[in-house]
């Protein structure tokens, strides 16, 4: 069995686009698609409806059958069969089966990334949290520190095309370099704003970790499917959602304490928002340091059979277009774009104008409301990881997501008419409440879209969901500031609850194709399965290994 790689000596490889993805001609030779009993003597080859290898006609019958009778989603494992002629797919008779193996560094990319995305996460809530308090130091209106936040929405909408090109062309490893980069250098340059009328820099600070921000929200799914084995890809993604999450906790916490409010004595309030910003610049920059030591692009061997499967794939065949009209062709991604977008938007419209709407009721509280809004990502911390185990256990995605959008929609409800009680103790209880399943939810929605897109990158999936994100977060953080301020906070949180109720309907509405789920355990449809190499021959092992801790057996 493979043990973990050792890294030394290993090149960095770029991307792994999807690509190859076409079907197994109709001429193929039959002898080129070689069947074999699963406990037969060589594994690792390709089972048509039960066919033995000793009868090419039966197989190649088979093979006809399959170019005719397949739905269009279950041609995913025909697709990333070879297309050239008398060329052997893997595992087949005369040619090594892929090999899989878990690399122990994986855990330190997790970590790396997981770690920078929290301080991103960190400098776009730091503004909001305080508000009363930068208005009171820049003399500039809520909107004007609404944008501070919203504008890390309004970046990511027209730059989330190029990032997941250039994360699909170009690699991880320069992604993640230009996502820690490009925060490190907002931080510093938010140093140079602690001046009553320098509003404007810190804008330009925070709009250049608005631009990191699109090079860091859609790695955790790619990190996971191109690090972690079946068995643990759900709970990888969720760690990596969950550094974010970690971040917004933190900005949420620390601002009310190192800033507290003492607009009446300018010097020491520049001197504390000074503090806050110097120390966020060195972590950062520390951070960036790490990830370029640290940071690679891939294993040195795939850690799934549908990862090998990919990175098996022609490049030649990839387009990032085709793959863009892909998605949006696939309906139930489509759905899954918009409920993603509302229940993420609801959540940052919330994050946004939480201090809002807790002074409105519960005055001088601007400490409460820090932590009010760190009960809320915390409680959703363990959501997320809850959830990944759980996906991992059952592999319910539908299912998963479709209760825990309920339950959030009837944690905002109870939110909604409790907040104006005027006893605080209960927004700590139903801000939990709600956290726990709306922040729980984020994972989710990239591990059910790669699902249900797979061989499509996991880039631009994640990258499309995150979209859609920003663009519900903008018009329901307006609608909802606007609404507070005219009327109050129960009308915009009502709001909310209106549109999550429409995403629970186009969440029942998605149909489950679980295909990287299908490619792993070999399930792929009634006429097709992949065997595993789990007992290759004395002569095979050393050269093909198998990790069977990455590798369920069939």
């Amino acid at each position: 069995m493979a043990g973990p790689d050792d890294e030394e000596g290993v090149a960095v490889a770029t991307g792994h686009p999807r690509k190859g993805y076409l079907p197994v001609p109709g001429g193929s030779p039959a002898g080129k698609m070689s069947a074999e009993p699963q406990n037969g003597p060589k594994a690792g080859c390709v089972a048509l409806n039960g066919v033995p290898r000793d009868s090419p006609t039966a197989v190649s019958g088979a093979l006809g059958r399959l170019q005719t009778q397949l739905a269009p989603e279950e041609e995913t494992q025909i697709r990333l069969l070879p297309t050239t002629p008398g060329e052997e797919p893997p595992g087949a008779e005369g040619s090594p089966a892929p090999r899989t193996a878990l690399s122990a560094r994986r855990f330190a990319v997790l970590l790396i990334f997981s770690l920078y995305s929290m301080v991103n996460a960190f400098q776009w809530i730091q503004y909001s949290i305080i508000s009363n308090v930068f208005e009171g130091f820049y003399g500039v209106s809520s909107l004007h520190i609404n944008w501070l936040s919203m504008v890390y929405m309004l970046a990511y909408v027209p730059l989330i095309f190029p990032a997941t090109w250039l994360l699909d062309t170009k690699g991880l490893r320069l992604t993640a370099l230009l996502g820690s980069g490009l925060n490190c250098l907002g931080a510093w340059v938010k140093c140079g704003s602690v001046q009553q009328h320098l509003f404007w820099v810190t804008m330009l600070g925070q709009a250049l970790c608005s631009v990191a921000q699109v090079f860091i929200l859609g790695l955790p799914s790619r990190i996971a499917s191109v690090w972690f084995g079946p068995k643990e890809v759900s709970t990888a993604c969720s760690t990596a959602v969950l550094g974010n999450q970690l971040g917004t906790a933190v900005g949420f916490l620390l601002p009310p304490v190192l800033v507290p409010n003492t607009v009446n004595n300018t010097d020491l309030l520049a001197s504390n928002i000074s503090t806050m910003f110097y120390g966020t610049s060195a972590v950062a920059t520390l951070l960036f340091i790490l990830t370029i030591i640290a940071f690679k692009e891939k294993p040195r061997y795939p850690p799934s059979r549908a990862q090998a499967a990919i990175q098996d794939s022609p490049p030649t065949e990839y387009s990032y277009k085709n793959s863009i009209m892909n998605l949006f062709k696939n309906m139930p991604f489509v759905l899954l774009l918009i409920t993603y977008g509302i229940m993420t938007g609801a959540f940052y419209s919330v994050s946004t104008l939480l201090n809002q709407m807790i002074l409105t009721y519960y005055k001088g509280e601007e400490e409460n409301a820090g932590r009010i809004g760190l009960t809320l990502v915390i409680a959703g911390m363990v959501g997320s990881i809850l959830c990944g185990l759980w996906l991992d256990y059952t592999k319910t995605y539908k299912q998963t997501t479709l209760v825990v959008y309920i339950l959030s929609f009837l944690g905002m409800v109870i939110f909604t008419f409790t907040l104006d009680l005027e006893y605080i103790i209960i927004v700590f209880v139903t801000g939990g409440v709600l956290g726990f399943f709306m922040t729980g939810y984020l994972p989710l929605g990239f591990e059910f879209a790669v699902e249900i897109t797979y061989p499509e990158s996991e880039g631009t999936s994640s990258g499309l969901l995150n979209a859609a994100a920003q663009i519900f977060g903008i018009l329901f953080t307006l609608a909802q500031g606007k609404l507070t301020s005219d009327y109050d906070p129960r009308a915009g949180n009502i709001f909310l609850c209106a549109w999550m109720f429409v995403g629970i309907i186009f969440t029942a509405l998605i149909k489950s194709d679980l295909r990287r789920h299908n490619i792993n355990t070999g399930i792929t449809n009634g006429d097709i399965k992949a065997v595993p190499v789990d007992s290759p021959t004395d002569e095979e092992s050393k050269t093909v290994m198998m990790s069977k801790q990455s590798e369920p057996a069939i």
